[in-house]
């Protein structure tokens, strides 16, 4: 981890000139955030997100600290694997290689709903978009010198108990509950980044799955926990939450330092120093995230649903 014992800040990310950066979900938010702090440092970041107006305008924001930018964009909407596939092919037909895939974006649904592949949303976008398109970006990761995926997730479902039922992926056998849903995707999220990892051992490449959580940050994102929730994140109130709560900016750091971080290793957890909030340091996952077996249940069933396989070889 190296010995560093000052707070990681974005003053330590290292120079990116020269490398090319995906992130998901980055026209607002913490992928925003993240984006701009990878574009400050020269790396030419993939603006992959659903709708292209908000991700110009975010492209101008980050222009505004960071003006030689370069910022393509590419469609991608996670709850589509129409979209993920056309999105895969458009970033093989322009670039030889990635450096850096940052699995962002995520949703929650309050009430259950289901994606154009039949999929319960919330799980359908925060982890089988994700899956497919990190399998059908392997190659063009592979292909870069030291090429790494990170996954974001979030700290209770990572590192709390058991969230996730492979049996029941699409929520129909028991309650729909928004959080609980939100809840296994991410655990499904964490439980798959250090499956890649696993697979990723012995094949020779420098290629590394790492895993971050934001802790709780004031994002836009809260407006999915409901009006009420959405109420306490107005900027107007949130100085009353500020003891439990932590800026965009500081959120985005662990993911940040998962990303850049030259002492980063495979496997990584990154997220604050306190339960919700502080600086980036290493974070200790659940038994359960890291069970190999409920892992490869997981990952099976994800490649039957997304038509998705992942070439290692």
């Amino acid at each position: 981890m190296g010995s560093k014992t000052t707070p990681w800040t974005a003053a330590d990310i290292p120079d990116l000139n020269g490398r090319t950066a995906i992130v998901t979900g980055a026209s607002g938010g913490l992928g925003l955030e993240t984006a701009r702090r990878l574009a400050e440092r020269g790396a030419r970041v993939v603006m992959a997100c659903r709708n292209a107006e908000k991700a110009a305008t975010a492209a101008e924001s980050i222009r505004q600290t960071a003006p030689g930018a370069e910022l393509p964009f590419v469609e991608l909407d996670l709850a589509s694997l129409e979209s993920v596939r056309k999105a895969a092919v458009r970033v093989h037909d322009e670039f030889g290689q990635i450096d850096l895939l940052v699995n962002n974006a995520g949703t929650l649904c309050r009430e259950r709903s289901v994606t154009v592949d039949g999929f319960e949303t919330t799980f359908g976008t925060n982890y089988l978009g994700p899956f497919a398109f990190t399998g059908l970006m392997l190659d063009l990761v592979r292909a870069a010198p030291a090429g790494r995926v990170v996954t974001v997730t979030s700290g209770a479902p990572a590192q709390k108990g058991l969230w996730l039922d492979v049996d029941d992926l699409a929520y129909e056998r028991r309650k729909y509950k928004g959080f609980r849903a939100y809840a296994r995707s991410k655990q499904a999220d964490a439980v798959f980044a250090y499956e890649l990892q696993r697979r990723l051992n012995g094949t020779g490449g420098e290629l590394i799955s790492v895993l971050a959580h934001p802790g709780a940050a004031e994002s836009d994102f809260a407006s999915n926990f409901g009006p009420a929730v959405a109420f306490l994140a107005r900027p107007s109130v949130r100085w009353m939450f500020r003891f439990f709560m932590q800026s965009v900016e500081m959120g985005a750091l662990p993911t940040l330092r998962a990303a850049t971080d030259p002492g980063v290793r495979g496997g990584d957890f990154y997220g604050p120093i306190g339960a919700t909030k502080g600086y980036p340091v290493p974070n200790e996952a659940s038994a359960a995230t890291r069970d190999p077996e409920l892992a490869a249940r997981l990952w099976a069933e994800s490649e039957r649903l997304t038509g998705v396989a992942y070439q290692f070889g």
